[in-house]
């Protein structure tokens, strides 16, 4: 009895060591587990998403006319006696610009005059004869030699009647020439003429925009120029002359091999007080485009970089540097990602690469926004 009691005793003390013993292998776990998470950082995540945003290119560049025309003189070695327009001149096709010395041609036009008149003389005293000559030959008075004679001088004096009435044509059309007239419609940017200049033949006097078009000549980079397209509105932006709203004309087919930059050339309204070689910004709409987008509170800096920490293996954050772009909300467009990469949004300002984290709630990207949009 007594040795069995013993063996009781005796078991119940290993039961009770090993009862201990678990106890003590738990809570050497619980402790490791304790330290692996302490000293970590509790930070919330959003996923990357691929969506289409809205986006607007900005460019820049100078403003230039829609159509450039120079206006010269057609005849020359003439002296300007008067001069009608100004710089700054807004004229209609046809309008009187210049008036040159006309008197020279004037009085040539006159002689002419009397050629011409001289030459009807002649031409209807020739008809007269040869209608006499027809009528002799008829009667058998006159031979044909004399008949051939009358119709030549006939055809040469019609003949001579068309010659001067040609160079009469020449000297009025000289003498409209110096009157010189705007080609078109437009408005003068540069005068290089003035009163009693002696005016050579193709010297350019005046230099118009044609209708008053002016244009922006936006230079955008090679890689976004397909994005633009004739027809999209564009806002025209100048600290000189406030903000307009004009529209993509046309994008050039050529990319300058320097600057990889192409031009998008914008039609400006006609009320803009823009002028010919000012500076100025657009800002083109292109319309819905696929974007990575993150919150914008997740973009840190870090030597002056923009970037985000993403979390990866094991909860380890590491800086990646992004490109931001157009914003929607609380929703940032970025390059340099992809899509359900996670990134750290609060907490992000504190943490270092290779720092390991513990996440709270996730929400996707635009889970601000929406709950804004609820309430």
């Amino acid at each position: 009895m007594k040795f069995a009691r013993r063996l009781g005793v005796l078991a119940a003390g290993l039961a009770m060591l090993s009862v201990l013993a678990a106890c003590g292998g738990g809570s050497e776990d619980a402790s490791a587990k304790a330290d692996e998470t302490r000293g970590r950082q509790t930070v919330t995540a959003a996923t990357v998403r691929l969506v289409n945003l809205p986006r607007v290119l900005t460019a820049s560049g100078s403003v230039s006319p829609w159509e450039e025309v120079p206006v010269g003189a057609e005849t020359g070695g003439l002296v300007a006696t008067a001069v009608y327009v100004d710089e700054g001149a807004y004229v209609r096709q046809g309008q009187p610009l210049v008036q040159l010395n006309d008197s020279v041609l004037r009085a040539q036009v006159r002689q002419q005059e009397a050629q011409v008149a001289t030459a009807r003389a002649n031409l209807a005293r020739d008809e007269a004869a040869l209608s006499r000559a027809q009528e002799l030959k008829e009667r058998g008075y006159l031979s044909q030699a004399s008949l051939d004679t009358a119709t030549a001088n006939q055809r040469a004096a019609a003949a001579a009647l068309q010659s001067a009435e040609a160079s009469l044509s020449e000297q009025r059309t000289r003498l409209s020439q110096t009157v010189i007239r705007a080609p078109v419609s437009g408005r003068i940017i540069s005068r290089n003429v003035t009163r009693g200049q002696i005016v050579q033949a193709g010297a350019e006097l005046f230099r118009m925009v044609r209708d008053g078009r002016l244009e922006l000549d936006a230079q955008v980079p090679e890689a976004d120029l397909p994005l633009v397209r004739a027809g999209q509105t564009a806002t025209i932006i100048s600290e000189e002359a406030g903000s307009v709203v004009g529209t993509v004309r046309i994008v050039t087919p050529e990319v300058d091999p320097q600057t990889r930059l192409g031009l998008a050339r914008v039609a400006l309204p006609a009320n803009a007080a823009l002028r010919p070689g000012m500076f100025a910004r657009a800002e083109i709409n292109v319309g819905a485009q696929p974007a990575f987008v993150v919150p914008s509170s997740s973009i840190v800096y870090r030597e002056g970089k923009a970037g985000v920490y993403v979390i990866g293996a094991n909860d380890a954050v590491a800086f990646r540097a992004v490109t931001t772009g157009a914003r929607q909300g609380d929703d940032l467009a970025v390059t340099g990602l992809r899509a359900g990469e996670r990134v750290v949004v609060s907490g992000a300002g504190f943490l270092g690469d290779g720092d390991r984290v513990t996440v709270g709630t996730a929400r996707p990207a635009a889970a601000a926004a929406a709950k804004k949009a609820a309430g």
